[in-house]
């Protein structure tokens, strides 16, 4: 029987690199990377996969790019789309891979575009700027989106407002491509909402602060057409959130582990999924050799762990070991300039 392969996509500013999408080769029993291409394509904040798997969208200066998957992993670009707006940090699809959503830090813009069945990128359904005045101090004192992520049932749209310290819960019409504002899920003030991760089961939802470095976890339902959300569990990923800032939030393949960053510190948080209740417990918080550590990804068989270091300008690899709660360096560094985001992509 023939082990899956994998490609890895990461996401990189272009500071003297015309180069934003790296595309390497994983390397599944080893723990590593190796280099397979690379896109000429500028700041590429973030990227997605479809869910049906066939396209790549990307940030990109001004707007978005999408990307045929072709069959070794290579990316051929199919069009870009321009967001009316400033750079966006974020992008998602909705489940039926119809609309794409921008979420837009700089400008605290939201923007829904309509996407082909050829996986280009069409025009612009929806547009909403979050308005409103958060802690008047540094950075937290306007609307900063940092993530848009649709509920599993494809009926709401989660958005962090993380200068606002809410997530906006938006009912989407999916014959207009319209959201229209139905709730609201607050954080404590300063905490930075940053990013969102739903359950397998759709059940559950998590969301990482990034200035005061926890995890809320909350419970989904939709009951008739309203949604309601009850928080279940708050757990911190690391004690002194002064000097640290937490940034990654990603599941395994498998969702029994999620797995979070901390910069300041410089370390990784996982934890074990109880998919039933959806709480979290946390295995370990260790370091991870690099500064700045936006990303991070487990390796789809949960043995290996390769985190992106934003300050450094590299990737670090370790072994993982769950039960024995280890984390384990594995081999030398990658250099890659100001990594932002990676995706593991199992080939067909």
């Amino acid at each position: 029987m023939s082990q899956d392969r994998y490609v890895a996509y990461v996401s990189t500013y272009t500071h003297g690199d015309k180069h934003g999408i790296k595309i390497y080769d994983v390397d599944m029993e080893k723990g590593r990377f190796h280099e397979k291409g690379k896109v000429e394509i500028t700041n590429s904040s973030y990227v997605t996969i479809s869910h049906n798997g066939k396209y790549l969208y990307s940030i990109t200066d001004f707007g978005i790019e999408s990307y045929n998957i072709v069959e070794d992993g290579s990316l051929e670009m199919i069009n870009f789309a321009p967001i009316n707006g400033m750079r966006g940090c974020y992008v998602s699809t909705d489940y039926t891979d119809s609309y794409l959503f921008v979420a837009g830090y700089h400008d605290g813009k939201l923007t829904v575009l309509r996407l082909r069945d050829t996986g280009a990128i069409g025009e612009i359904t929806d547009e909403i700027f979050h308005k409103g005045m958060g802690s008047v101090a540094e950075r937290n004192f306007r609307p900063h989106i940092t993530c848009a992520r649709m509920t599993h049932d494809n009926k709401y749209l989660l958005v962090a407002d993380q200068g606002m310290d809410h997530v906006n819960v938006y009912r989407f019409d999916p014959t207009m491509g319209k959201v229209m504002l139905v709730d609201i899920i607050r954080s404590e003030l300063e905490s930075a909402p940053r990013h969102i991760k739903i359950s397998e089961n759709g059940k559950y939802i998590y969301i990482v602060h990034e200035w005061k470095c926890f995890i809320d976890v909350y419970s989904y339902e939709n009951k008739k057409n309203v949604p309601v959300f009850e928080k279940i569990q708050t757990i911190r990923n690391i004690g002194n959130e002064k000097i640290n800032a937490s940034s990654a939030l990603t599941f395994s393949e498998d969702y029994s582990y999620l797995l979070s960053t901390n910069a300041g510190d410089n370390s990784a948080v996982l934890y074990s999924v109880d998919k039933e209740t959806g709480f979290l417990t946390r295995l370990f918080c260790l370091p991870v050799s690099g500064e700045y550590p936006k990303d991070a990804g487990l390796f789809p068989n949960n043995k290996f762990m390769v985190s992106l270091n934003h300050e450094s300008n590299d990737m670090t690899f370790f072994h993982v070991d769950p039960v024995n709660k280890t984390l384990i360096m594995n081999g030398p560094s990658i250099k890659v300039d100001v990594p932002n985001c990676i995706i593991f992509h199992k080939l067909r």
